[in-house]
């Protein structure tokens, strides 16, 4: 790993950034993966962008139906941002869900949109999927967040063991 690259990844562990699955359906069978690199991109129409790595399954997924959903997860929830982190296909096995706007959402969520892919651009090892909104909940639950190299919230300065 060269120097630029070592001391690039040490400021973006300085940056708080919210912890979500972004979903989708596979015909019946339900897919996701964690992500840390997703901002409200426009309010009017409402937008969101959220980086996806280029070889992922998920990405492929996504761009084939053109929607996705993204679950912001809730503070108790390290353990889900942590399963779906991982590699496979079993992700959802054994995880409460249940269908949204036709997408799959996580119950306990801080927050739940729908999207539709609007475009999809070229972003290093990653893509960039803009989405238009297409349903928005939020919860009053603290939200899960990502700040040097561990789970934490913003919600009144509380941690949250991982």
């Amino acid at each position: 790993m060269s120097a630029l690259t070592e001391n690039f990844r040490d400021v973006m562990a300085g940056v708080c950034t919210p912890v979500s699955v972004v979903t989708t359906m596979d015909g019946a069978r339900p897919h996701g993966t964690t992500v840390s690199a997703f901002s409200s991109l426009s309010m009017r129409p409402p937008m969101v962008l959220v980086a996806l790595d280029r070889a992922s399954a998920l990405l492929a997924l996504v761009r084939e139906t053109g929607r996705f959903g993204l679950n912001v997860l809730a503070c108790g929830q390290a353990g889900l941002a942590k399963r779906f982190a991982g590699k496979g296909n079993d992700k959802f096995d054994g995880v409460d869900w249940a269908p949204a706007n036709g997408l799959p959402r996580l119950p306990g969520v801080a927050g739940w949109l729908a999207c539709q892919v609007s475009s999809v651009v070229d972003g290093g090892d990653h893509m960039v999927v803009m989405g238009a909104v297409e349903a928005a909940q939020r919860t009053v639950a603290p939200p899960l967040t990502y700040h040097a190299r561990s789970f934490g919230t913003h919600w009144r300065g509380e941690e949250i063991a991982g």
